[in-house]
């Protein structure tokens, strides 16, 4: 299964789902927090209210209604929501309340209580009471395109665009709804590689996309001049997810949903976690998924994580492979497989518990010989140094020498140096 952080596409189509399950149904009573969360509590206390939902980009606004119908001067308030990393919207019975429920509205007038939930496993989601649209978000790129487009060419002197196009597509300042599947989807799409520089890749676009103008307005003219850019796929792709038939992605994150609620969504998905794609770990630790060579920023602790299958990558034409052959060093690491990294830590392991263990022993000689009496190490030494001739007689002579051809014989591999006579053996001579 493929777990999915919320995007621009889960919000519009949470909205969706929260329009289809306040129509025609009312609400009442107070809107119940859940103890653990830390999200402000909803002062709201009414007999009879109605809901209304709309998304921007990674934020959704719900909209409580004071009476059953809305009304010019009625009580209203907003609260903005932002799902984090697993946030979704369910609608059960109250019996099966689910168990990361931190918001509640309550139904009423209905046989079977129903409860509204916003559900957030992990509790990076938030709702900010009264709120509005997040001063930092730009224009949405499905709902809002134009704004958009010249929203991020207008800022294109802005340090943002420093980084690699593929970091600058989280910045929800330009990119407001793209998130790590959608860039991943996109920049494939578009053939550019990720860890270029973002000013580079944008800076060749103009203000007018021609292929939205012929889109809009049903123009026809030269198809070349009409391929979709960038910033046209960041309109086309999220769209594309909301129109899934069969009803496609949902919205639903939860890591426990049915699995069949991604089966379309699955099928539909190129590159983002695809067998025979390569991944890297960019700058902000996120999972950047792509094919061929990654592009010049490349961080400098390369990783990677996940399989990346190499059998696919061979089967590639014989220019792949030898653009692969001439990929910098840490770009080869990228592709090392999780068999090779596990045989190369065993090695590794084996080579140093071998090292260690000769120092050891070395160690334990040395220990050895400090542990020895100065006159047994004076002993020992004197057996290894050269016999010294010193005055005497023809007789004793004789014995120096028996001595010496005595102690040649059993030192047969030391070598003994010519003896120097004194003066007085000369003149005794």
């Amino acid at each position: 299964q493929v777990v999915i952080m919320p995007e621009g596409p889960e919000l519009f189509l949470a909205s969706i789902f929260i329009n289809s399950v306040s129509q025609n149904r009312h609400f009442g009573g107070r809107v119940v927090k859940s103890d653990v969360s830390r999200n402000p509590e909803v002062a709201w206390q009414s007999e009879v209210y109605h809901l209304q939902a709309v998304a921007r980009g990674k934020e959704l606004k719900v909209t409580l209604c004071d009476g059953e119908v809305q009304k010019t001067g009625e009580k209203t308030l907003d609260i903005v929501f932002r799902f984090g990393m697993s946030g979704t919207f369910k609608f059960t019975t109250v019996d099966e309340l689910p168990k990361h429920s931190h918001l509640r509205f309550f139904t009423i007038s209905e046989e079977i209580p129903m409860v509204l939930s916003f559900v957030d496993q992990r509790r990076f989601g938030r709702w900010e009471v009264g709120g509005t649209w997040g001063f930092d978000r730009g224009p949405d790129p499905m709902w809002e395109y134009q704004s958009f487009r010249e929203n991020v060419i207008t800022s294109l002197h802005s340090p943002a665009f420093n980084k690699p196009i593929c970091e600058a597509m989280l910045n929800q300042k330009y990119f407001n709804g793209i998130g790590n599947y959608l860039r991943a989807e996109i920049l494939f799409r578009c053939s550019i590689r990720p860890f270029d520089e973002a000013r580079e890749v944008l800076s060749e676009l103009k203000p007018v996309s021609k292929w939205y103008e012929a889109q809009t307005k049903q123009k026809s003219g030269n198809k070349s001049e009409m391929n979709p850019d960038i910033l046209d796929f960041c309109h086309i792709v999220p769209k594309e997810v909301i129109h899934l038939s069969g009803g496609g992605k949902g919205y639903n994150v939860d890591p426990d949903a049915d699995d069949n609620e991604y089966k379309e969504f699955r099928a539909w998905l190129r590159c983002y976690n695809q067998d025979g794609m390569r991944n890297m770990v960019d700058h902000n630790g996120r999972t950047m998924w792509f094919s061929g060579n990654p592009g010049r920023l490349i961080p400098k602790d390369v990783s990677s994580r996940g399989k990346v299958e190499r059998k696919r990558m061979k089967s590639n034409s014989l220019n792949e492979n030898v653009e692969e052959d001439e990929r910098s060093e840490p770009e080869k690491k990228l592709s090392m497989t999780k068999q090779e990294k596990t045989r190369n830590k065993k090695e590794n392991t084996i080579n140093s518990h071998k090292t260690s263990k000769k120092h050891k022993v070395l160690k334990n000689e040395s220990d050895r010989e400090k542990s020895i009496s100065k006159p047994e190490r004076k002993r020992r030494n004197s057996k290894f140094k050269l016999p010294e001739s010193a005055p005497a007689t023809n007789s004793n002579k004789e014995e120096a020498t028996d001595t010496t051809a005595s102690q040649t014989a059993r030192q047969p591999t030391t070598c003994t140096a010519p003896t120097r006579r004194s003066s007085r053996q000369k003149k005794i001579k």
